[in-house]
Parts: C-alpha cells; sequence; structure tokens
C-alpha cells in the first residue's frame, strides 16, 4: 500500500475526521445544536407575543426613575459637595487649561498677537521634523505634504483645534495608560481586575457617558478631553500589557541569572522589547481619539467635529466630507509617523544602532535647526503664521463631493432597493421575530443551551448571568431588536472580512490598493457618510447595519490579512508541492492556520459593531440606540439611555465571551486527537 504524504492540508482534514470519536462528538453537538434551534423556531411560533417584556419609548422603570433621581442629585451638589468643590473643578480647570494651552500655541489668536504663537509653517516644520527623526524621509514627505492639504481644504485652524484636543486627550491617556498596561502585564491580578473594565470602556457608547460627563465637567473642552480619553485609553493599556507579557522567558531567566532585580529586568530588558508593542499601542490610542473629533463636538469639543455636524443640520454633504477628508488626512498622517517610529525601533534593535551616536546627534541637530527658523518665521511673519487664503482647494472638493453623493441616489436607487429588501426580508426580519416575539424565558433557555454546547460551562455561566441583568434592567424587548440588528450586520462584516482580508493577506499588490482605503472607512467620521447612505436606503434598520459595515469592515479585513499573512510560508508549500489548488490551499492550510486571528477579527467586528448601535439609533435603527439618544437630547429620559447603554455592554460581553470561548474549544480540539 502506497503511503500518503501528510501535509498541512491533510493533517487539518484528517484531525476532522468523521469516523474519529472527536468527529462523531462534534457530529453530535451538531445535531444537537440543530435540535434546538428547530424546537426553538417551533415554540416561537406557538408563544408568539407572549412575555416579550416590551416598554413603550416613554415608559419608565424604576430603576430608570432611580437613576433619574441620582443625576439629579449630582447636579444639584455641583456648588457645594466638597468633591466637586476640592477635587472635580480642579481637574475640569486643568483639562480646560491644557487644551487651551495648546491652542493658543498652535491653531488661535493668543497673548495679543492676531495669529497664533507658532504658526503654519512652524508648525508643519516641527510635525515634519519629528516624523524624519523618528520615521524616515518617505513619512516626513508625507507628514509635509498632509499639513499643507489641511490649509489648502481651508480648515487650518480646524483642524489645528482638533489637532490640539486630539494631542491632549492622547499624552494623558498614555501617561495613565502605559503605567496601566506595564503593572497588567505584571501582574495576573491587575490583569483579571483591569479587563473587564475595559470591556465596559470600549463597549459602553459614547453617548451614553456624554450626558453624565456633563454634569461633572460642564459642556467644553474638558468633558470632550475625559470622552476622548474613556475611548482611547484601552487600546494602550491592552497592547502594552501584552508586549509585557509576550517576553521571552529565557531572556528574562538569563536576565535574572546575572543578578538583576525585577526593577532592573523590567527597565533594561521588558521595556525595550517591548518598545515597539507600546508604539503600536500608541498608534490605536491615536486612532480612537481621532475618531471621537465628531461625537465630542455634541459637548462643544473644537475643530473639525463642529464643521461636520453644523454641515449635516443642512444636509451638506460637499462641506461635511471636505472636513471629513482633513480628519482622515490627519488620522493617515498620525498613523504613519508612529508605525514608522514602531519600525525604526525594531530596526535599530536588531542592528545594535549601526550609526554611531555623533551621526545621530549631527542628524538631529540639523533637523530641529531647520525646524526653529521655521517656528521663527511663523511666530514673527503673518505670511509664515497665516495660512494663504487664496490657496484653498475645499470649494472644489465641496463641489465634487456633493456631485457624487447626487448621482449616487440617482442613478443607484434601484439596486439599492433590491439589496435593502433582500438583508432585511432575508435576514433582518427573521431574526428580529425570532428574538423579540418569543418569550423571554425562552430565548434566555436557548441562549444558555447553546453557549454550553458551543462554549462551555463558563460562557454558559456568563450567558446566564447577561441575560438576567437584561430583564433587571428594564429592556429586554429593546436588547432583542439590538441583538437581531448586531448579528446581521456581524454576519456582513465577517463575509467581507473573510474575502477581502484573504485577497489582501495573499496579494502585496491589493493590500496597497485597499489599504488606503480601509483607513479612510475606519477614521472618516460616520456623521459624513451617513446623510448619502439616508439618501439612498432611507431611516430603516438596513441603513443601521450599512453604517455599522462601513465602520467595523475595515477593523476586520485587516485582522483577517495579517492573519493569513502570518501562516507558515513553510505548511503553504508544502501544501503547494502536495498539489492543492488555490481553494483547497485556503480552505484547507491558511484559513485553519489562521483561526486564532480569524476569531479576533470577529470579536473586534462585533464590538465596532456594537459602537454603532446608537449612531443606528439616529438613522431608523430605534430600540437600544433611540433610548441612548432619547437619553441624552430629553431630561426625562436620562435614566433610561443610562440603562440603555449598559444593555449595550452587557450584549457585547456576552457575545465576546460565547464567540471567543467557542474559538477557543475549536481550537483545542484538532490538538487532542
Amino acid at each position: 500500500m502506497t503511503a500518503v504524504p501528510t501535509t498541512p492540508a491533510t493533517a487539518t482534514a484528517g484531525a476532522a475526521a468523521p469516523g474519529s470519536a472527536g468527529g462523531r462528538r462534534r457530529l453530535r453537538g451538531r445535531y444537537l445544536a440543530v435540535l434546538i434551534l428547530a424546537a426553538w423556531v417551533l415554540l416561537s411560533v406557538v408563544l408568539k407575543g407572549r412575555d416579550t417584556l416590551a416598554l413603550g419609548g416613554a415608559e419608565l422603570t424604576p430603576l430608570h426613575t432611580r437613576l433619574n433621581e441620582g443625576m439629579d442629585a449630582i447636579d444639584a451638589g455641583r456648588n457645594s459637595n466638597p468633591l466637586f468643590l476640592y477635587f472635580i473643578n480642579y481637574i475640569r480647570l486643568f483639562l480646560d487649561e491644557s487644551v487651551t494651552f495648546v491652542q493658543a500655541l498652535i491653531s488661535q489668536p493668543s497673548f495679543g498677537r492676531p495669529v497664533p504663537v507658532v504658526g503654519w509653517l512652524g508648525v508643519t516644520g516641527v510635525a515634519t521634523a519629528v516624523a524624519l527623526l523618528y520615521g524616515n524621509r518617505k513619512v516626513a514627505a508625507l507628514t509635509a505634504a498632509g499639513f499643507a492639504a489641511f490649509g489648502l481644504l481651508g480648515l487650518w485652524e480646524e483642524s489645528m483645534d482638533t489637532l490640539a484636543l486630539t494631542l491632549t486627550a492622547v499624552v494623558l491617556s498614555l501617561a495613565v495608560g502605559i503605567p496601566l498596561g506595564i503593572w497588567a502585564g505584571l501582574s495576573d491580578r491587575v490583569n483579571r481586575v483591569v479587563t473587564p473594565v475595559l470591556d465596559v470602556m470600549q463597549t459602553m457608547p459614547t453617548f451614553v457617558y456624554l450626558a453624565p460627563l456633563t454634569l461633572f465637567f460642564l459642556i467644553g473642552p474638558a468633558s470632550a478631553t475625559v470622552a476622548t480619553m474613556v475611548y482611547a485609553t484601552p487600546p494602550v493599556i491592552r497592547i502594552t500589557a501584552h508586549g509585557i507579557r509576550e517576553i521571552p522567558v529565557n531572556t528574562l531567566e538569563a536576565s535574572t541569572s546575572l543578578g538583576s532585580t525585577p526593577a532592573q529586568a523590567l527597565r533594561k530588558v521588558r521595556l525595550p522589547l517591548a518598545k515597539r508593542t507600546i508604539i503600536v499601542g500608541a498608534n490605536q490610542t491615536i486612532m480612537a481619539a481621532l475618531s471621537m473629533a465628531t461625537i465630542a463636538a455634541l459637548i462643544d469639543a473644537p475643530g473639525l467635529g463642529k464643521t461636520v455636524l453644523k454641515a449635516l443640520q443642512t444636509l451638506d454633504v460637499g462641506t461635511a466630507f471636505n472636513a471629513g477628508l482633513a480628519i482622515v488626512i490627519m488620522a493617515i498622517v498620525l498613523d504613519r509617523v508612529t508605525s514608522a517610529a514602531g519600525r525604526r525601533v525594531e530596526a535599530e534593535r536588531r542592528a545594535g544602532r549601526a550609526r554611531g551616536p555623533r551621526a545621530r546627534r549631527i542628524e538631529v541637530g540639523l533637523v530641529l535647526a531647520a525646524a526653529a527658523v521655521l517656528v521663527y518665521l511663523s511666530h514673527v511673519y503673518v505670511w509664515a503664521a497665516k495660512f494663504p487664503g487664496e490657496a484653498r482647494l475645499g470649494s472644489y472638493v465641496k463641489q465634487g463631493a456633493g456631485a457624487a453623493s447626487e448621482w449616487v441616489q440617482d442613478t443607484l436607487v434601484t439596486y439599492t432597493d433590491a439589496l435593502k429588501n433582500l438583508v432585511t426580508y432575508g435576514l433582518l426580519n427573521p431574526f428580529q421575530s425570532l428574538l423579540a416575539g418569543s418569550p423571554w424565558w425562552l430565548v434566555a433557555l436557548v441562549v444558555v443551551a447553546l453557549a454550553l454546547l458551543l462554549a462551555g460551562r463558563r460562557a454558559a455561566i456568563i450567558a446566564g448571568v447577561s441575560l438576567v441583568l437584561l430583564v433587571l434592567l428594564g429592556l429586554w424587548h429593546d436588547s432583542m431588536v439590538t441583538l437581531a440588528t448586531t448579528l446581521v450586520a456581524t454576519l456582513i462584516v465577517m463575509v467581507l472580512g473573510v474575502v477581502a482580508g484573504v485577497w489582501m493577506g495573499r496579494s502585496g499588490r491589493v493590500d496597497q490598493v485597499l489599504r488606503p482605503v480601509l483607513d479612510a472607512g475606519q477614521t472618516m467620521p460616520a456623521f459624513v457618510y451617513l446623510v448619502p447612505i439616508l439618501g439612498l436606503f432611507g431611516a430603516t434598520r438596513f441603513t443601521a447595519i450599512i453604517a455599522a459595515v462601513a465602520f467595523a469592515a475595515p477593523v476586520s479585513i485587516k485582522l483577517v490579512a495579517e492573519a493569513v499573512r502570518g501562516v507558515s510560508p513553510t505548511a503553504v508549500e508544502a501544501a503547494t508541492a502536495g498539489g492543492s489548488s488555490t481553494w483547497q490551499l485556503i480552505s484547507k492550510v491558511q484559513l485553519p492556520m489562521a483561526r486564532a486571528g480569524i476569531t479576533l477579527a470577529a470579536s473586534q467586528g462585533l464590538i465596532y459593531v456594537l459602537s454603532m448601535v446608537v449612531i443606528g439609533g439616529l438613522v431608523g435603527a430605534g430600540a437600544l440606540g433611540y433610548d441612548v439618544v432619547a437619553g441624552f437630547s430629553q431630561y426625562p429620559l436620562r435614566g433610561k439611555g443610562l440603562a440603555a447603554g449598559l444593555a449595550i455592554v452587557v450584549l457585547g460581553i456576552m457575545l465576546d465571551r460565547i464567540m471567543r470561548a467557542a474559538a477557543q474549544r475549536a481550537a483545542a480540539r484538532p490538538a487532542s486527537q
């Protein structure tokens, strides 16, 4: 008998063989899951409309009323409570003054001058110098072009206001996040305590805490800075902790054997080796802070966000797109600078600093001298301080964006209606009817049973506790409607993520073409593309799904692409040599071996979809998103809005834990057989 060579493809297939004991167990599990779902569908038809715990838009539960009373008590104690007088008010003043100081330096007339302390030429010179010193010439050229684009779009002052708020929030986020991330990386106990807090910070919709923040810090830069920090700090904590934990054990043991104390090992081994990872965390914090520019404008944050909101109030797509484009350019510049800095740190570490200290000092001195000259010119001369008003391309961008939006709405309406009806009647309505139309206790039993079957006991316990919390929050029916929309949007995100991610991961040329598009999709404020989407689809649940997909898909696509790209070339070559076709190579080797990355992509896609629930509430999705928006805008519904935000967090944690546990169980099965 001729032996069949074992390749990654055949090994993967063999591990899942139906005749094996593990294969039989999985087959029984699948049959049981199908039976549970079938029983659910049948019972939902019989019991439809019973015990759905629906609550009207203006109705409140006792919990919502108590939350309202608590907010009223906080507001009443502002001028008498010692916590406000001697602590919170000082924090507010510090944050306000920090943002105002940076604005005085780079964006607003100050200190009796008609222009800022450092004008456009000086700011551009400093930014380019930083990019050159910490990145490379290509990134420095991109930085100079990006800052020039702010002026050419006619948005220099607004862009610098956004940069001032972003820099302040990022510096404070890093000051808090990096030490906390190091601590979490060193201590399992701290990591266990911090992780659920970070989950809440990342999944809690921003609209939920905007209103409470204004109770403590009033409307203005202070509240905007804190709101940005809440959203932007978790990435640097998580990624820093990951970098500290990923240091090779043998390296630490070698350091200890040479007599290093824990503090010395941290300072001389852990931090240098984790430096690039920490820079990646800083990069993600910057991206998160910029994504808050428009939402923070709702509480009077300065900058481009105000321009976007004012334009959308009059449905001026061109002006909104012009300001959104400036935010995208700023995000791309800051992303490339920090990414280049991370690559430079890694290259210098591996090369042992090929250039000597003297050459580096000469380079730094020349670059800083040139930047100082530009700063001096911008401080002294008006032409170097105020961007020339004649050189503006923003009007052409506005006209082009407006015309494109009108053309799309007029031309594609037939196709968009067909797509909307397909998703709405084929996926969304059945999901919503099953989840929101069934009795709450039936849905709870089914979800816990499926979690136990697919993800294990711990995930089932988390699911049970989460579902009980949804009942106690008084928003079960709205939570189920939101869950249906979220599942459909996440499904679409993952289809796009796998298809486009595999394509990018297998082709460098495709990656170069798609990556700038994904960067724009990730950083363009959602409010900018909501207007043309509304024009195409109207104010419907499908509009909310499209907005969520546009925001979440870029993240999932990038993660899947990185996972596919990270598959061992040896495994790919072995499968190719064994005669695998392209489809077999993808389905039998690359996707199975990239399972961990795909799971992360699904988890992050889910979180990003949930973060768009409130935006969906603005465009017709209703349910929890509408409850949050109503709580932000209507005084009597503040407590209900806060409860809705908590319900969104509970949904996010439940789905994420089930998804991760199921993926870990699936990944462990082949190894045990």
